[in-house]
């Protein structure tokens, strides 16, 4: 009998070092595009998700022989920035005890705040037993590089127990989502608000024809290389008008780049008027499966509702038409309550290695995570429907 071939687990801070298929082949089950092979490549090669930004890539990879069998898309970070879980509160901890906060390690998509991040593990293959062997190796290389902590963000509801058995600690965020409840058409979905604010949309979506504009969704090979630049225009100009509060995250390489080898995951909602060649404004979604998600948007000019036709309706329309089961529009607004949001639980997942700030994540937690439920749950209350118990 000949004896089981010993696990190799490796360090790289390229993807690009990886083989797009294997790498592919452990991401395909997953709901969500953001860990497939391209998506991250083009965050690294397009200097987007890079060391000089605060984005170190430093994935985990497992082998058995010369085979890939799991990975884990991992970053050295040396700022908060771009997370979108706003963990300053523990920075500012730290820095009272006189502890450094970053470097920290995190598990996640780049500028990504959507759910669905877990270990990408081949099938066949035990999860928990792989998943435990990286988190030790995890928790090797920041011991012995002094990075402060690991996080894991946007988790994975079904891989999220796997974490808490190891000890890391869990803290509730809210993120948005709509739920596709069998509608047969954008009417079938008006249905379920009150007659107020059914009104309300329905106004709304008619101000488009009346400022002469059309909502019209482009995927695959429908959508240009001048639309991406239109798109990275558009993207830049509206975290610009946030000043330092923007998200300017990536860069014009990234949204070139997905021309190529990307577009069978964009939908593009553009708003079109008079005859011009280039929409006056613009919605990013990706799509996987009945998966869709609502990324960026921007205008070149001033339309009444044109931000929640070309970011709600007008997506959500297409998502019905085309089977989409969940729309995650992205976090953030408390309008996308009154469009039929639904705010819903998102969760990260924190280990610190030094005890006094591990402990009191632990003693404090709890009770954050309560005050994070019970805000979701006065937003649900105002969703204007019909009927309060569809929900």
């Amino acid at each position: 009998m000949s004896e089981p071939v010993a696990l190799n687990l490796r360090w790289v801070n390229r993807i690009k070092s990886i083989d797009e298929a294997a790498w592919n082949a452990l991401a395909a089950s997953l709901p969500t595009p953001f860990f497939e092979w391209e998506w991250l490549r083009l965050l690294e090669e397009s200097g987007s998700a890079v060391e000089t930004n605060g984005w170190q890539p430093h994935h985990l990879t497992v082998w058995r022989a010369d085979r890939l069998i799991a990975a884990a898309p991992l970053y050295i970070k040396s700022h908060s920035a771009g997370e979108f879980v706003f963990d300053h509160v523990w920075a500012d901890v730290a820095q009272r005890l006189e502890l450094h906060y970053y470097p920290k390690l995190v598990g996640m998509s780049p500028f990504s705040p959507t759910i669905g991040y877990r270990f990408l593990i081949a099938v066949g293959e035990d999860e928990t037993a792989l998943s435990k062997a990286m988190l030790r190796a995890i928790d090797t290389f920041c011991r012995r590089y002094g990075l402060s902590g690991c996080s894991f963000n946007y988790v994975d509801p079904d891989w999220a127990p796997v974490l808490a058995a190891d000890g890391f600690l869990s803290w509730t965020h809210q993120s948005y989502a709509w739920i596709n409840r069998d509608y047969r058409s954008f009417d079938d979905y008006l249905a379920i608000f009150k007659s107020g604010q059914r009104r309300n949309i329905k106004r709304e979506r008619k101000a488009m024809a009346r400022q002469s504009i059309r909502l019209v969704p482009l995927s695959g090979a429908q959508i240009t290389t001048d639309l991406f630049r239109h798109m990275y225009a558009l993207y830049s100009d509206t975290n610009a008008q946030f000043g330092p509060w923007g998200c300017h995250y990536l860069t014009d390489a990234f949204f070139k780049g997905l021309h190529a080898r990307y577009r069978h995951r964009i939908l593009l909602m553009g708003a079109f008027q008079d005859g011009r060649k280039l929409p006056i404004g613009m919605s990013f979604l990706l799509y996987k499966g009945d998966r869709l998600y609502g990324r960026y948007w921007g205008a070149t000019t001033e339309a009444h509702a044109l931000h929640f036709n070309a970011c709600y309706y007008a997506p959500i329309e297409w998502a019905i038409a085309n089977g989409i089961r969940r729309f995650d529009p992205g976090i953030g607004g408390h309008h996308k309550t009154r469009r039929g949001f639904e705010a819903v639980p998102n969760y990260s997942y924190h280990r610190f290695y030094e005890w006094r700030l591990q402990e009191i994540l632990r003693l404090n937690i709890g009770k954050i995570n309560q005050m994070e439920m019970a805000q979701i749950r006065d937003l649900n209350r105002e969703l204007p429907l019909a009927n309060r118990e569809f929900r």
